[in-house]
């Protein structure tokens, strides 16, 4: 796996945490129009490569936290979700959703 277009970093996949698909009504998502969203969680281990932003720009200072420091951090609800699976490692791949508020639920 290459998570090095947005990181730097070249990763290994180790496992799938578990899959999130959610209806985001039209009054909470940007564009005011009902959608759905899937979301793929997998547990990656880090082989190489160096941090840096996007070569387009798009990330230009990423960070890498260490986990005990995100709940501290401003963050998307969807980065609670992999928290979840990835702390618990259900055989479903599946944990009670997080309230869907916006992209920055925290």
């Amino acid at each position: 796996m290459s998570c090095a277009r947005e990181t730097g970093y070249e990763g290994v996949v180790e496992r799938l945490l578990g899959v999130d698909s959610r209806v985001i009504p039209a009054a909470v998502a940007l564009a005011g129009v009902e959608h759905q969203n899937v979301g793929a969680f997998y547990r990656v281990r880090v082989v190489g490569g160096r941090l840096r932003g996007e070569m387009n720009g798009a990330t230009v200072e990423p960070t890498w936290t260490p986990l005990a420091e995100v709940p501290s951090l401003r963050r998307s609800s969807l980065v609670d979700t992999g928290l979840a699976l990835a702390q618990t490692l259900p055989a479903t791949g599946h944990v009670d959703s997080t309230p869907v508020g916006g992209l920055i639920q925290h």
